[in-house]
């Protein structure tokens, strides 16, 4: 009896922790989608307000670029609730054919049970499309605060 109260236990358990996202699983998921062009999988990873431009933008952006692979290079978690992760990622134009690379960084935020990538900038390499620039020099950007501004940066023109 005491064996199946333990098992029932460690069942439950491990059925709670499914509902909870580990930070390397979510970089996986996002990039993944992103990779091969599953964007709704991709936006389950960016916050709930952003994920309809999300999807558009790459919708938009993967009509001229293919990814063909990407390297999570650093993953640096700042605390429990918040990590920058380094990634490479080998792409193509379809206007030109030449495989190019570009570093990005990804700065993720942990709301609640879930991790989801708030930042996005390119850090060195070729300028990709849909990947926003540094602002001032920094790799980091500021954030979206609405559709239109998400879809400028994806652009490469970044509003002061």
């Amino acid at each position: 009896m005491k064996k199946l109260v333990i098992l029932v236990f460690m069942i439950a358990c491990g059925g709670l922790s499914q509902n909870t996202d580990t930070l390397g699983d979510a970089i996986r998921s996002y990039n993944d989608g992103v990779r091969w062009g599953r964007y709704g999988v991709a936006a389950a990873k960016v916050p709930p307000r952003e994920r309809a431009a999300f999807v558009e933008d790459m919708d938009e952006r993967a009509e001229n670029v293919k990814i063909t692979d990407y390297d999570i290079v650093d993953v640096a978690a700042k605390s429990g609730r918040e990590a920058r992760v380094r990634i490479k990622i080998s792409w193509y134009s379809d206007e030109e054919g030449t495989v190019h690379e570009t570093h990005a960084v990804q700065t993720w935020e942990r709301q609640g049970k879930h991790w989801f990538m708030v930042q996005e900038s390119r850090v060195r390499g070729k300028e990709m499309p849909g990947l926003p620039e540094p602002v001032d020099g920094h790799d980091q950007q500021k954030p979206a605060d609405s559709r239109t501004s998400r879809r400028d940066r994806g652009r490469g023109t970044i509003s002061p």
